[in-house]
């Protein structure tokens, strides 16, 4: 980076300082909260995660150094909401993720609906590709989400986002290109579900259980407790 650009001192002193603000935001809204999901705290947070990594950044750039802190979230955490305040219209994004554990299943559930659906003559069913489309095509998506191990799939991660919009697209809009325009700064909300955060909670049990004894023999005999003791 050359020197024209890279950002003044008194940038990064101010970069600091908004630090500084928002970390003394953050611990009022902690004081006031009013329960676990507080809205306030969770806005608080962001403000000051995005003060952390502004501040981070133009010392970087500025002296070639950088903070010991780590906010948490990584790389899918979202920055803090940008859009309007009373949105007229939203958008609803979601990905499911599915292994096909049991193709067979599959295969004959395809064949099933294939064949009682009389007014169709091409075959496709035979394939898994084709049992998928033939799947999807019968059943909303959500119900498959709730049957699909009837379906022979195994679930995976899932994510659903709700954005919001100054109003509602054209007709056809964004058909080609559905997930291509996502402005994270206009995400109201998301929910995920990942095997990994039950991963992460195994290993906290397990973690609590070795603290309890770790010296204890999973196989050792508890001798009972002498009453008069």
């Amino acid at each position: 980076m050359s020197d024209a650009a890279q950002p003044t001192a008194a940038e990064v002193r101010a970069a600091a300082e908004a630090v500084k603000t928002a970390l003394d935001r953050h611990l009022a809204a902690v004081e006031r909260r009013s329960g676990e999901d507080d809205p306030a705290v969770y806005e608080a947070f962001n403000q000051l995660a995005a003060a952390a990594e502004a501040y981070d950044e133009l010392l970087y750039d500025r002296y070639d150094e950088v903070t010991p802190f780590e906010i948490p979230g990584g790389e899918g955490a979202l920055p803090p909401y940008a859009g309007p305040e009373e949105p007229s219209a939203l958008s609803v994004l979601i990905r499911r993720d599915y292994a096909v554990a049991q193709p067979q299943r599959l295969l004959a559930h395809a064949q099933r609906i294939e064949a009682a659906d009389e007014e169709e003559t091409t075959r496709t069913s035979g394939t898994v590709h084709g049992a998928l489309g033939i799947l999807f095509g019968e059943f909303e998506p959500d119900e498959i989400a709730s049957r699909h191990k009837e379906f022979g799939l195994e679930e995976g991660d899932s994510t659903l986002w709700v954005t919001a919009t100054d109003e509602p697209p054209e007709p056809g809009e964004w058909l080609e290109a559905p997930f291509e325009q996502v402005d994270p700064e206009r995400v109201v909300c998301r929910f995920d579900v990942s095997a990994v955060f039950d991963e992460d909670a195994d290993d906290d049990e397990d973690d609590i259980e070795d603290e309890l004894d770790p010296a204890l023999d999973e196989d050792e005999d508890l001798e009972p407790l002498d009453a008069d003791r």
